[in-house]
């Protein structure tokens, strides 16, 4: 066989780079990921955002791991979601599957961010993951769940700009979430507050009853920002 010619050569040695640049920008990714899942205090990178007050309404929040979150606080949150999303899941290609959301919720990886009045009633939470998405690091929110009581008075939008907080100071490079289609006050609600359609949500022939939204993060210069 006779000698590669350059142009063939310089082809495979960019093809190399770009393998290696690309296991890098993973690996980088990753090490971002699993820093965010290390910490043991996020409400120290969102603090002045954990106290809410609107009108008559007043809410501190806080944040735990699935493992440390109180059994009675989680029962709430598996009880509202199925209040709230289980006639949803129903009239979509996904049905409810009551086990395979407990399993969801209760995945060692889940952390929650709890909103609750000064007298102790529970009014919202969060189920969010740190996670590698496409070979990215984001701040996935797998559920945004409300009380009656606690809606329309702004305290879902400042639990998304809690989890955007997070999202900024962790390194990740989004908020990533599933909306339902056939949920449209849902979609109206997080376009509002600046989502719009993912890169890796499906075209509307594939997958017609959800798509992926997100919300970019921008580069953080808080001192909060974790180092790694």
């Amino acid at each position: 066989m006779g000698k590669k010619s350059i142009t063939a050569t310089n082809k495979q040695k960019d093809k190399r780079l770009a393998r290696k640049q690309e296991q890098r920008r993973i690996a980088d990714a990753m090490t971002h990921v699993t820093t965010a899942n290390k910490l043991q205090d996020l409400a120290s990178l969102c603090k002045e955002l954990l106290v809410f007050r609107n009108l008559d309404l007043e809410v501190d929040m806080y944040i735990q791991k699935v493992t440390e979150l109180d059994k009675k606080v989680l029962q709430w949150a598996i009880d509202l979601t199925e209040k709230n999303m289980k006639t949803l899941y129903e009239t979509c290609a996904w049905g409810w599957n009551p086990n395979r959301k407990l399993e969801e919720m209760t995945d060692d990886a889940a952390w929650y961010l709890i909103a609750r009045e000064k007298n102790g009633t529970l009014l919202a939470f969060s189920h969010f993951r740190f996670d590698l998405d496409f070979g990215e690091p984001v701040l996935y929110c797998y559920e945004v769940q409300v009380e009656k009581g606690g809606r329309r008075r702004g305290l879902g939008q400042r639990v998304l700009s809690v989890l955007e907080k997070l999202a900024r100071a962790t390194h990740m490079r989004c908020v990533r979430l599933t909306a339902l289609t056939h949920n449209p006050s849902a979609a109206e609600f997080f376009k509002a507050c600046g989502y719009s359609i993912d890169e890796t949500s499906p075209p509307k022939d594939e997958a017609a009853h959800y798509e992926i939204l997100s919300k970019a993060t921008v580069k953080s210069t808080d001192e909060s920002a974790v180092k790694v």
